[in-house]
């Protein structure tokens, strides 16, 4: 099987860094491996071990350390399960899955039955977003309730809109300056204020040192997603220049059995949650509505 990552020397760093971020968490945790008939996978559980249990997924050539760091608020509430996506930067294998087919949505619910749950509560963001989507059209029985964060798989931009991210992409592979690579994310990001150093040093790491998957997961069948009865949140930003808000949200209503929308306004791909949006999520999940 060929690696995800460059080099050795390139996953090492990689996984200095995961380990760093996993220690500023300040709480305990602990690794769980979980073996699926696409590999073995890596969870770090954390979190409130008495509530409520949360399957939580990160994004694209990111890792679940980054995105636990970003998920702070979830983690007095939720028995936490996040699982590090299988064939991305972090412990998981490095089996690739097609973003195209429903792979993602079998090997989510393998991992699921290997932690012993008859259903759990889902949450993810961006390329988790599109795992999560994949999800409910493959193991609707599995799902308890769902937040989904600027996914991708419901109603994807035409990936020509983002070519703009490619000319100072490849300046950054010419130069290694790191002007450039802050442009690569800025129509993500729109104000630079969003990019912080954990963000832009976990995605500098994962695009110098793994080759890079830029395909998301694809948007998924009505049909299928129509047998997934779970109760689900479905949050899009407005100036999202990859899954763009209006979209999603219109798709979503129509093709999500129990869904609730919320738009938020005004901000890209990449922001910060206001405190009223992280209640909303931890209120949905609980169902304290």
């Amino acid at each position: 099987m060929k690696s995800i990552y460059k080099t050795e020397e390139g996953k090492k760093r990689i996984l200095e860094l995961y380990d760093k971020q996993l220690e500023r968490l300040d709480v305990p945790y602990k690794d769980l491996y979980v073996e699926t008939s696409f590999g073995s996978t890596h969870l770090i559980e954390t979190g409130a071990l008495e509530g409520e249990p949360l399957l939580v997924f990160h994004g694209g050539n990111a890792t679940t350390a980054y995105n636990l760091l970003a998920c702070g608020f979830l983690l007095k509430d939720f028995h936490i399960y996040a699982v590090d996506t299988i064939g991305h930067p972090g412990k998981s294998a490095e089996t690739s899955l097609s973003a195209v087919n429903y792979d993602y949505g079998k090997w989510t619910g393998e991992v699921i039955d290997a932690l012993g749950y008859d259903r759990i509560s889902l949450f993810g963001g961006s390329f988790g977003g599109g795992i999560i989507a994949k999800t409910m059209c493959v193991v609707p029985e599995k799902i308890k309730r769902v937040v989904i964060y600027i996914p991708s798989g419901i109603r994807n931009a035409f990936q020509l809109k983002n070519a703009r991210m490619m000319f100072p992409m490849i300046m950054y592979w010419i130069t290694g300056k790191r002007e450039w690579f802050k442009a690569t994310m800025m129509p993500m990001a729109i104000t630079e204020d969003n990019i912080t150093e954990d963000i832009y040093e976990t995605a500098k790491l994962s695009i110098d040192h793994t080759k890079v998957k830029t395909a998301m997961p694809t948007n998924v069948s009505a049909a299928r997603m129509a047998k997934c009865k779970a109760p689900t949140l479905v949050m899009a930003a407005e100036k999202d220049c990859l899954f763009p808000g209006p979209g999603v949200i219109k798709r979503a209503e129509k093709i999500i059995p129990d869904c609730k929308t919320y738009m938020i306004k005004g901000r890209g791909h990449m922001h910060f949650l206001t405190d009223e949006e992280r209640n909303m999520i931890v209120n949905f999940l609980l169902n304290r509505e």
